[in-house]
């Protein structure tokens, strides 16, 4: 089969479907592709880079006329009359959002896949587009406010005085939000975040950003599509509350709270944005969902009486083409990589798998969506009571009472043993006993994660018994000597292992 990456028109659109590398992927997958001609300049990837890696240039007719045709944009009505009976339109097609545009598709003898409708799963991930865009739209964000900004994101101090760092808040952490809060802070500012799952917190603190947690009385949220829930109304009074005490204390805030398909929700009011010190910037990422913040204008920025940038951009992605191409091209890549069981330039629909079944939207005059739900987490089933006889007895570890026989039977053999042992034996035999039990629960409180370096740092300390265990080599006693051999030879593996597992942990850390 012949894949055709097409030369996008939409107005202000930089992306193409596919890069140089993403087509020598697709080769190997056995596809014969075609690209239109100067379809990726606006990319920065001339038509050369694509013959190097196996594909040929073609005009806009054969380009469309292909068996699969990659897009970044929904097709314009003459477009879609270029379709070949029997293709494959593999694009961002919004079918949530353009139900119009879904019945033209199943007036055509096509099978049409909506890339932006793969669903949140843990194995589609490599596959999901909104996930890649978001991504650089939160990165572009914090570019966008550094650029406007007048100061440093990172405090200074200077000659001429100290520079206080930038403040930041991004509202929402989900990928956009992450991808914000990880490119501020890593510029030096201080970055706060709120988000309505507890669960992103610890993402939140990994990469530099303080959690800005929404305590009201209710039950924790639970998403079961990938996406924060419609939050109560407490929740989204308190949260009003910390957006109107951050607004009037940050310098920059970004907005990500933004679902496909859905309205987005208003975070930031008109009267947080006047509190707003001048010379502040916001950017709203929402922006072509009708904004989080009060005011917002889509595709533009302004400057409020007060001097707050609101910033309403919705082409964050095409920003930066390049990066924003590859990531799309390898979803892509991802996806047929699926669709081509066999390896063979062969694409196969199998729609008893959740992923192909969601991102199908017409196939041959049939129309199949919207797909069944996919959820992809669930809260917590809650136990059923039960009574103590339902309770099946569940093994568990040594009794109290058990622990406490043994620790005095212990304490008589040791006592027994010093009694007959003659001397020196009774104090080294009393130093071994309290060397092993101090030794079992210091060792004991160090955490799992820490046991590998600990012990290859403290093994050294091994080298002391085997200075002791070469002295008792000089004694003439044939017992001696044996057990001061064993001794000397256990301690030696000790110590070399322990320098050897040090150097390799190290070499995880070097660059090549």
């Amino acid at each position: 089969m012949r894949i055709g990456v097409v030369a996008e028109t939409a107005e202000g659109e930089t992306r193409v479907a596919a890069t140089p590398s993403t087509v020598a992927q697709l080769v190997k997958l056995g596809y014969d592709v075609s690209v239109q001609l100067g379809a990726g300049v606006a990319s920065a990837f001339p038509d050369g880079g694509y013959v190097a890696s196996g594909a040929v240039i073609v005009d806009r007719i054969d380009a469309w006329g292909a068996d699969v045709v990659l897009t970044v944009n929904a097709p314009a009505d003459a477009e879609l009359r270029l379709l070949a009976e029997g293709a494959t339109l593999v694009s961002w097609l919004s079918p949530g959002l353009n139900p119009g545009f879904v019945d033209k598709l199943v007036a055509l003898p096509i099978t049409a896949l909506a890339v932006d409708a793969v669903p949140r799963i843990s194995r589609a991930q490599s596959m999901d587009v909104l996930s890649s865009t978001a991504n650089i739209a939160g990165y572009r964000a914090v570019v966008e406010a550094a650029n406007r900004f007048g100061r440093f994101f990172t405090g200074q101090v200077t000659a001429a005085g100290k520079v206080p760092p930038a403040k930041v808040l991004v509202a929402g952490a989900g990928v956009a939000g992450l991808a914000a809060i990880g490119a501020a802070s890593s510029m030096g500012a201080i970055v706060r975040a709120t988000d309505p799952r507890p669960e992103v917190a610890e993402q939140v603190k990994s990469i530099g950003g303080t959690y800005l947690a929404v305590d009201v009385a209710e039950q924790k949220q639970v998403s079961s599509d990938g996406y924060a829930q419609a939050t109560s109304e407490a929740y989204d009074q308190r949260a009003a509350e910390i957006y109107s005490e951050q607004a009037a204390d940050v310098d920059i805030i970004i907005t990500t709270a933004n679902i496909p398909g859905r309205t987005a929700p208003v975070l930031i009011t008109a009267a947080d944005v006047a509190s707003m010190k001048s010379g502040s910037v916001i950017v709203d990422l929402a922006a072509a969902n009708g904004g989080n913040v009060e005011g917002t204008v889509p595709g533009t920025e302004f400057v409020t009486a007060n001097g707050v940038t609101i910033i309403g951009y919705t082409d964050l992605a095409r920003r930066l083409p390049a990066q924003a191409s590859q990531l799309y091209g390898q979803n892509l890549v991802n996806l047929l990589t699926l669709l081509t069981p066999g390896k063979d330039g062969r694409l196969v629909l199998d729609h008893t798998d959740i992923v192909q079944r969601a991102i199908t939207v017409a196939q041959n005059g049939e129309k199949l969506w919207p797909p069944p739900p996919v959820h992809v987490s669930a809260a917590p089933t809650a136990a059923a009571p039960t009574s103590e006889a339902d309770v099946a007895p569940q093994k568990t570890g040594l009794s109290r009472t058990t622990k406490g026989v043994l620790t005095v039977i212990g304490i008589a053999i040791l006592f027994g043993v010093i009694a007959i042992a003659p001397a020196p034996l009774p104090q080294h035999i009393t130093v071994l006993v309290l060397a092993i039990v101090i030794g079992f629960y210091v060792i004991g409180k160090v955490h799992h994660a820490l046991h590998t370096p600990l012990m290859s740092v403290t093994n050294a300390i091994s080298g002391i018994v085997v200075v002791g265990a070469m002295l008792q080599l000089t004694i003439d006693d044939p017992a001696t000597r044996i057990l001061a051999s064993v001794a000397v030879l256990l301690a030696s593996i000790n110590i070399f292992g322990g320098f050897a597992v040090s150097r390799r942990m190290l070499r995880m850390f070097s660059k090549d």
